[in-house]
């Protein structure tokens, strides 16, 4: 299968309310036109250098999400085109984004990462953690970002149920926060759900799916 037919088998399965972003890190810029060409303009990258290398190169009306963890010193150098940032798991990063924005003369639209998982190596947010930065004095000061939603990442594990009751968790925590809309926080998207559980994620509410291996075979 192309990357092409892949790209269109998956956007036939997904409702008209989910947003694909086609996860291309590590792949090389000839297999994101293939993509491109095949009519995706949203992609997944999750180290800055290699998404400021690509955006470089490519089509300037694509949109470049960074799903990866955000290093605070290296947010300037995405911050003049960067289009959504998904990982964001402190206050401290949420102003850098503010200020490097700001520099650029942007508004940078972010997703908070919420922790749903067992496993210790994610990173994110717990429940507490994240009413308090949207409670924050510091938040409702930044006028370069917009929060837009939440992002989690469930458990690596073949046990559906497990998956879904971290899904259904970070929904329930989506809807929790959907009475705050304010300047710069505006709830309406949930990123959850990569190639092997994006169905799943889409079941539990997902409105965005980061797909990869689906799309440009394995890494």
């Amino acid at each position: 299968m192309s990357i092409a037919s892949n790209l269109n088998t998956i956007k036939a399965s997904l409702p008209e309310h989910v947003t694909l972003v086609a996860v291309s890190k590590t792949k090389p810029v000839s297999d994101l036109m293939q993509a491109y060409e095949a009519g995706q303009r949203i992609f997944g990258e999750n180290k800055i250098q290699e998404m400021t290398e690509k955006w470089e190169e490519m089509p300037k009306d694509i949109q470049w999400h960074m799903i990866g963890h955000v290093q605070t010193n290296k947010v300037k150098f995405m911050a003049p085109f960067v289009s959504l940032i998904h990982g964001v798991d402190s206050l401290k990063l949420l102003q850098e984004i503010n200020k490097q924005a700001l520099k650029n003369n942007r508004i940078i639209d972010c997703l908070l990462q919420i922790y749903i998982a067992e496993e210790e190596s994610k990173f994110g947010l717990d429940e507490n953690e994240l009413n308090e930065l949207l409670s924050s004095k510091e938040l409702k000061e930044m006028k370069n970002i917009r929060i837009l939603g939440l992002m989690g990442m469930a458990t690596f594990t073949e046990d559906q149920n497990q998956i879904k009751k971290e899904f259904t968790h970070l929904k329930s925590i989506f809807d929790s926060i959907q009475t705050l809309q304010t300047e710069n926080c505006k709830p309406n998207t949930i990123s959850m759900g990569m190639s092997g559980d994006y169905q799943l994620a889409i079941e539990s509410g997902s409105t965005m799916v980061r797909i990869g291996s689906s799309i440009f075979g394995g890494r």
